[in-house]
């Protein structure tokens, strides 16, 4: 099948009370990676790709590689686009290839918010894509999004209504106290998902499909592998696993990782280096990369997001 929209997807997962994962991409052994998990257990997927990937890797090779991805695995695949930054770039990954988009006017004014991403949507549904928006500000770094605790803000139930009907927007990024990045909460600090708001707007927008950003949660066993072979990462603390299923049981239909990805894929790396260190091909340290990737995803899909044999 051809690459597909996410609206079946989180038809499905809402009515299933499951979540969908989004994972960001920015390779061949990342998209080989999560690929291979998602077939073994035979969950639908959401492979996204951020300002900062396109900037990497080039547009066409990521289009080219998931379209591949999608032939080898014969799963519903969508290719999105994470934090679009503005039009023109939304523009772009519609014109080339994406079937979903997230246009991220969070930082800005309500009013400026609502009519960028009613533009996006105007484009992206004559073209057949579907569009994520967002309301609230999460903390933390991720490519070129970055924003001070201090900054952040949760998403208010008073303006989901009216920001879902004036903009169209297919889907929803709310801020509950997740955030960007590996270094969520300091030592110490305990993590809090906010479901009070969760509930409240799924109760204004019921059957409507919420997203939730910065849901890595920093897997402890990916920090001291790191740390164990030369690297010098400081105490990180995550979002847990319960609370994100939790959320994937009611009204979040898309969550996103990628600080697990990267952390899963440094540690093998290191390892391998650390035990051969007169290793040189690609090939030696890239293929237990793959795996620790492989196996991540095989347990969130299994622990955190649910939608194993949900393809």
């Amino acid at each position: 099948m051809p690459l597909v929209t996410t609206k079946k997807m989180f038809e499905d997962a809402y009515k299933g009370g499951y979540a969908v994962g989004a994972f960001n991409v920015n390779n061949m052994e990342i998209i080989q990676g999560i690929t291979e998990a998602a077939k073994k257990l035979n969950a639908p997927l959401i492979l996204q790709v951020s300002k900062g990937a396109r900037a990497y890797a080039n547009h066409t090779y990521l289009v080219k590689l998931v379209e591949a991805a999608e032939k080898e695995t014969g799963l519903p695949i969508a290719l999105h686009l994470d934090h679009g930054p503005d039009f023109e770039t939304c523009k772009s990954c519609i014109d080339g290839g994406f079937t979903s988009v997230m246009i991220d006017g969070s930082s800005l004014p309500y009013e400026e918010n609502i009519a960028v991403t009613k533009k996006v949507v105007e484009y992206a549904h004559a073209h057949g894509v579907v569009v994520e928006g967002e309301l609230g500000t999460l903390a933390g770094v991720e490519d070129d999004v970055s924003v001070e605790a201090e900054n952040a803000s949760y998403t208010n139930p008073d303006q989901v209504e009216d920001f879902v009907k004036r903009t169209g927007v297919d889907s929803l990024a709310i801020a509950i106290g997740t955030s960007h990045g590996a270094y969520k909460f300091k030592p110490g600090q305990k993590p809090q998902l906010r479901f009070d708001i969760l509930e409240e707007v799924s109760k204004r927008l019921p059957g409507f499909p919420i997203v939730l950003h910065g849901a890595s949660s920093v897997i402890p066993e990916f920090v001291d592998e790191i740390n164990a072979h030369g690297g010098k990462m400081p105490d990180a603390i995550g979002i847990p696993e319960d609370m994100l299923r939790k959320a994937a049981s009611m009204a979040v239909c898309k969550i996103n990782i990628d600080s697990d990805l990267r952390l899963a894929m440094t540690a093998a790396i290191r390892k391998h280096f650390d035990e051969h260190p007169d290793h040189f091909d690609p090939r030696q340290y890239l293929k237990p990369a793959r795996e620790a990737i492989e196996k991540m995803v095989e347990h969130k899909i299994n622990t955190v997001l649910g939608c194993a044999n949900k393809a």
